[in-house]
């Protein structure tokens, strides 16, 4: 028995050791209602958890291989353009390119290390929850990356005084934690003025901005979001300021840049289906369908998921194999 123990605690140490791996990378947050030491030795291990885990990971293994890495190749056509062949639609195509390709990417990971948790009994916490159906950047960090906000939130926001504190401080404390949030995506400006934009944003929502909002349709509200996020990754996929400044420019058509050429429809036109398959996977397509068809066709649908898996892996596959290595985005941060 007390070799038998010895065995369990150390195995006990090194899964809690490798779950501190999944922390740094930001995949960090259990069940609320349970303890690290809870998962451990109250853990399901049965065949239905760990075919749950497989689809899981299935759908972030897909994410990564057939979408991120797919519409990634229209970032980097775009971002290898010369300054001066890059047209206003052509700018916007290839921000809205990294948009998805970051999405997919980092929630693709995300569902990836969930799924093989799953798979030995952990519950892990959605980390993306279609942060791009938002009406705000107050709902969207709500949506995006959600472990990685409740960590800053409670070991950061909260300790210096959260909002329970006056005006000038909550601007302070809101500036602190978007600032190191920033930082902690990487140490160059482009990072601090990403998360400082946020800042700014979330300060101006919280003042009056989604009071104002409220009035207006739900499509304009969505806009702006869209716009405002499109805007932000220009500063999180460009580390170079002046670069980073003239793409912004250009954007906005400042200097005389042409509207469109023969390239931007080309490369609209090449991307068109990838394009359509991302705008309804970045909604939620699949569990709407799912919740109409579940109360009838339940038993049904949980027999195509098996073949459904399959079918994904082969795509995978040879995805893999025809293409070159793409390693995570999330590896850079």
């Amino acid at each position: 028995p007390g070799i038998q123990q010895q065995c369990y605690t150390q195995a006990k140490n090194k899964l809690y050791s490798n779950r501190q791996e999944h922390i740094n990378n930001g995949i960090f947050e259990i069940k609320p209602d349970l303890t690290i030491a809870e998962q451990l030795d109250n853990r399901t291990d049965e065949m239905k958890t760990f075919g749950d885990g497989i689809k899981i990971f299935s759908v972030g293994l897909a994410k990564k291989v057939l979408l991120a890495n797919n519409i990634g190749a229209l970032w980097t056509t775009v971002s290898e353009l010369p300054q001066s062949e890059l047209t206003v639609m052509t700018a916007w195509l290839g921000i809205i390119a990294f948009a998805f390709q970051i999405y997919f990417d980092f929630s693709g990971y995300s569902d990836m290390a969930i799924g093989l948790g799953r798979m030995f009994g952990f519950e892990f916490c959605m980390n993306f929850n279609y942060p791009y159906i938002s009406q705000s950047a107050t709902e969207f960090w709500r949506r995006w990356h959600m472990s990685l906000g409740a960590w800053f939130r409670e070991y950061l926001y909260i300790p210096i005084g959260g909002n329970r504190v006056a005006k000038w401080k909550f601007f302070r404390n809101i500036f602190i934690v978007w600032f190191c949030t920033g930082f902690w995506h990487g140490a160059g400006w482009n990072f601090i003025i990403w998360g400082l934009y946020f800042g700014v944003l979330l300060v101006i929502e919280k003042q009056f901005l989604l009071k104002w909002m409220e009035k207006i349709p739900r499509v304009f509200r969505h806009i702006y979001l869209l716009v405002i996020v499109l805007i932000s990754w220009v500063f999180f996929a460009i580390e170079d300021m002046s670069v980073c400044g003239k793409y912004l420019a250009t954007m906005f058509g400042f200097g005389g840049v042409p509207f469109a050429d023969e390239r931007f429809v080309y490369l609209l036109l090449t991307n068109a289906v990838i394009l359509v398959v991302l705008i309804f996977a970045a909604i939620p397509t699949l569990p709407y369908i799912k919740n109409k068809l579940m109360p009838k066709y339940g038993k049904a649908l949980e027999i195509a998921a098996i073949p459904a898996s399959l079918v994904i892996w082969f795509l995978v596959t040879a995805s893999l194999v025809s293409g070159s290595f793409n390693p995570f985005l999330y590896f850079r941060f």
